[in-house]
């Protein structure tokens, strides 16, 4: 038998360090939430859950129409949260250590 190198030959290869930083960016600040990505998410699942009953059920006609409704969902959650991350990142970055955004 081949002794390999790695975790792939059963080895116990150690992770690279993790990377430390002089001073965490955002330090001091309140985090900032969208309230309509938790809501967006919450429809996501529920239309998802209604859709899955319905073809257990056999509504094979409504479970499509649910299943279409929530890739709607999913990407209006996805774009809520792209667009909040920017428009915050934004606001975030104008602001020097010590101060906050104001909402």
């Amino acid at each position: 038998m081949e002794k390999g190198s790695g975790a792939a030959a059963g080895g116990s290869a150690r992770p690279p360090p993790m990377p430390q930083f002089d001073e965490f960016p955002f330090e001091g600040k309140k985090p900032v939430k969208n309230p309509f990505v938790p809501i967006g998410a919450l429809v996501t699942a529920g239309v998802l859950t209604a859709g899955l009953v319905s073809f257990r059920y056999g509504n094979s006609r409504l479970g499509q129409k649910l299943m279409r409704a929530r890739v709607v969902a999913q990407g209006v959650t996805v774009a809520l949260m792209v667009g909040s991350a920017y428009y915050y990142g934004d606001q975030i970055k104008l602001f020097k250590k010590g101060s906050s955004p104001e909402l």
